[in-house]
């Protein structure tokens, strides 16, 4: 009894944990339509040099500041570790940038479909480099998300560059972090501050210097991008951290729903048919998982936390 307590805490942490980052993230998608009078590279740069500041403070207060001291003296016994770090926040900074970018360009829907498919691409993860098993709930559920890009595809549309960048790249990203066993507050925190050095740059330039003066009110929607921001990318590596890469893939469905309601109600995006039959193939998809995870609780070695691989 005490080893299945002992299991299940984690695992209740880090689906509330994955819940509260998908309502932030939802909140973080609103934002940047009241930061119009910056262009999208300049909301991603005010949005890093916002958030580390906090993010550190927010660390130090949950006491998670020894992660960041960790990562640092792993860095000095194993150098390789810092090239790690700048690939993965390369990765992440295109995340960032995209999440400024859609909302303000009329490509909030394309990115949200992007984070409808990363769930069932890290279904196939888990597959491929963990050894989880593709129950036939899951089969189903990835047949039913290849008829939705088949739509998509064959539909003219295509599907957009961004769609395919966030689907493919958190994966990616969470891979990595988790093989180099970086999926930490602390290397979060090394990530954030090597995009301060663009983000800084951007800034710094006279003309976007010369917006924010001019621009009193885009103080409190930029302190509230770095608030909101640290908060949820805390919450979703926590929830990385705490769940197995299949069941922390399952519980990103809430995010996309979240971010669809957001495009369509506050940023005015409509849903052209061809978008209704991906999107409605895609949830069904999600659904499929949703059913296998209330009628199959797993049991099987792949329910547990993923440890990662150290590099040395």
């Amino acid at each position: 009894m005490q080893t299945a307590l002992h299991r299940s805490a984690p695992t209740s942490r880090g689906v509330i944990a994955s819940i509260g980052a998908s309502a932030l993230f939802a909140t973080l998608y609103v934002l940047p339509e009241y930061l119009t009078a910056l262009s999208p590279t300049e909301i991603f740069a005010w949005r890093v040099i916002v958030t580390v500041p906090l993010l550190t403070v927010l660390l130090i207060a949950i006491r998670e500041w020894g992660a960041v001291r960790e990562i640092a003296r792993r860095v000095r016994r194993t150098p390789m570790l810092a090239g790690v770090l700048l690939v993965n926040a390369g990765l992440l900074g295109v995340q960032v940038w995209i999440f400024g970018w859609a909302p303000t360009t009329g490509h909030g829907l394309d990115v949200a479909l992007g984070y409808f498919l990363m769930p069932l691409v890290m279904v196939l993860v888990g597959v491929l480099l963990h050894r989880e098993r593709l129950t036939g709930w899951r089969l189903a559920a990835v047949g039913a998300a290849a008829i939705g890009v088949a739509a998509a595809l064959l539909g003219g549309g295509g599907i957009s560059w961004s769609t395919v960048v966030v689907a493919l790249g958190y994966p990616l990203y969470f891979v990595i972090r988790r093989r180099a066993a970086l999926d930490s507050p602390g290397a979060l925190w090394f990530e954030m501050a090597i995009l301060m050095v663009p983000s800084v740059v951007v800034a710094l330039q006279p003309d976007s210097l010369a917006v924010v003066a001019a621009h009193a009110e885009l103080v409190v929607p930029l302190l509230l991008l770095g608030l909101v921001s640290s908060f949820a990318l805390v919450a979703y590596l926590a929830a990385s951290r705490l769940l197995s890469f299949s069941l922390f893939g399952l519980l990103t469905y809430l995010e996309p729903v979240l971010l669809v309601v957001v495009a369509v109600l506050v940023l005015g995006e409509t849903v052209s048919p061809t978008q209704m039959v991906t999107y409605g193939a895609i949830v069904v998809a999600i659904l499929l998982l949703c059913v296998e995870g209330i009628v199959h609780r797993p049991r099987t070695r792949s329910d547990a936390v993923i440890e990662p691989v150290e590099i040395r």
